[in-house]
């Protein structure tokens, strides 16, 4: 190692962000780790760097004392004053010990940290990079298909989109250009772990928030997203401008802002619903497309008893529960439906009269 070796650092310095200094410590750690492997040496020992020439030194440690067990860790008193009259007990002598042809280790060594250290470094800055974009959508190129997972290339690294983050029936191909959501970046000894996600219901938000300015302006805010990939979602949003219809503003002109995120989504059916700080016209809302006569709310319990008319029974309900359970997890309620004539049989007298339908 020479002058032109520091230079070489400096440049790494200034292009990598990886400070001399540290890089000089863990040569001379990895230089140490490498005298002790190749000559065999039960000393204490301290490898130096010189940072202005390049030059390295070995030297072993011993400790000065009165009685001496260990020649190899130990120095008497009279031999350290020897070398210098101020030594006294406890005091460490150091004795220059480099080896001759250690020249040619050294060499290898140092590359080796460099190289290691430029590839830890260059993790650093992927995992500190996309650390700070969890919660955000990130388009990629599909790379492989592994054991049933998608790698997907982000640059210069890539996310894993594991089976149960995959939308049913999507089909990924190789070089496909695809968005996905970032749920979570790991820090593993082989770089960091980018782990993503189709099916996340924040997909879905950070789409409507790429497609839809007065979102991100916040003059249109979205209160809910309540998300079975892949089949149907429900939105609830709000506008804090009389001016602005929030449902409007997420359709977008003739449809166009919802049905790019359909398009995105694979046909993903979206109902986009307005927020209402009253509970009953809330979840008689979130019911969409379903038209609701009335709702009877318990507030401590959370539930919410929906009545629609027979006909809607089954739209309300959904395929296989479908709208139902999406309407309760929008909501955050319990919905109970019940058509007119269930209702009519549980109140045979009163119900022309307790429910008179207020959603019309």
């Amino acid at each position: 190692m020479n002058a032109e070796f520091l230079e070489a650092l400096r440049d790494l310095e200034k292009e990598k962000g990886i400070s001399v200094d540290v890089l000089l410590e863990a040569i001379e750690a990895a230089l140490l780790s490498a005298y002790k492997r190749n000559f065999g040496s039960l000393q204490n020992a301290r490898v130096h760097i010189d940072r202005e020439t390049g030059d390295f030194r070995v030297y072993t440690q011993r400790v000065v004392k009165e009685q001496v067990e260990d020649q190899r860790q130990e120095i008497t008193v009279e031999d350290a004053q020897k070398i210098n009259p101020s030594y006294e007990p406890g005091d460490i002598v150091e004795t220059e010990v480099t080896p001759r042809n250690f020249g040619r280790i050294a060499a290898q060594t140092a590359k080796q940290v460099v190289v290691q250290r430029i590839r830890e470094a260059e993790r650093n800055i992927i995992f500190e990079e996309f650390a700070n974009r969890e919660g955000d959508i990130v388009t990629g190129v599909v790379q492989r298909l592994e054991q049933k997972n998608v790698f997907i290339e982000l640059g210069k690294t890539e996310a894993i989109l594991a089976p149960s983050e995959q939308m049913p029936g999507e089909e990924y191909r190789q070089g496909g250009r695809i968005k996905v959501y970032i749920i979570e970046v790991r820090k593993t000894t082989k770089g960091p772990q980018i782990l993503v996600s189709r099916t996340h219901p924040g997909l879905l938000k950070r789409l409507f928030e790429l497609e839809v300015p007065e979102l991100l302006e916040g003059i249109v805010e979205l209160k809910g997203v309540a998300r079975e990939a892949g089949a149907r979602s429900k939105l609830a949003v709000f506008s804090k401008d009389d001016n602005v219809d929030p449902v409007g503003a997420c359709v977008g002109p003739k449809g166009m802002r919802v049905q790019n995120i359909v398009n995105e989504l694979n046909g993903e059916k979206i109902d986009i619903i307005k927020w209402n700080p009253d509970p009953s016209k809330f979840v008689a809302s979130s019911l969409s497309p379903a038209k609701v006569v009335a709702v009877e709310i318990w507030e401590e319990e959370k539930v919410a008893r929906v009545i629609v008319p027979d006909y809607q029974l089954s739209l309300a309900i959904g395929k296989e529960g479908q709208n139902a359970r999406l309407a309760a997890k929008l909501t955050g309620w319990k919905i109970d439906i019940k058509s007119e004539s269930q209702m009519r049989e549980i109140y045979p007298d009163e119900y022309g009269v307790l429910f008179e339908s207020e959603y019309e």
